[in-house]
């Protein structure tokens, strides 16, 4: 089995700051990208931010200059530092873990079950 645990979430201020942690653990083999999700009440899942084994990021558009993420190979576990947190942040935010094949196609990914982001006026 595979797990993929986040922790961090919870309520904040405007303006304030969290961060996410995620950890895959179990019989994965390997990791090439790690990613943040976050979906909100009536809105499709969206891309936050994406960090793959060759330290190439991208953000989604409204999270650029707020949020950092990075990773740590070692220890299976990606980070999001979400800085200036707006109203609009609020969602779940779900951590992605995907493992490439030789030929560069999807062999696996694996979600956590989330962690929800409260961010209030």
């Amino acid at each position: 089995q595979v797990h993929v645990v986040e922790s961090g979430g919870g309520l904040v201020q405007a303006g304030g700051s969290l961060r996410l942690s995620c950890t895959a653990s179990g019989s994965i083999a390997s990791i090439d990208d790690m990613s943040w999700y976050r979906q909100a009440p009536g809105q499709e899942r969206e891309l936050v931010a994406m960090l793959t084994s060759g330290n190439r990021v991208k953000y989604e558009d409204s999270a650029k200059g707020r949020f950092t993420v990075s990773r740590d190979n070692a220890e299976k576990t990606v980070y999001l530092q979400m800085e200036n947190l707006k109203p609009d942040d609020t969602a779940v935010y779900y951590c992605n873990v995907a493992n490439y094949g030789p030929t560069g196609l999807l062999q696996d990914d694996y979600w956590g079950q989330g962690a929800q982001v409260t961010v209030s006026s």
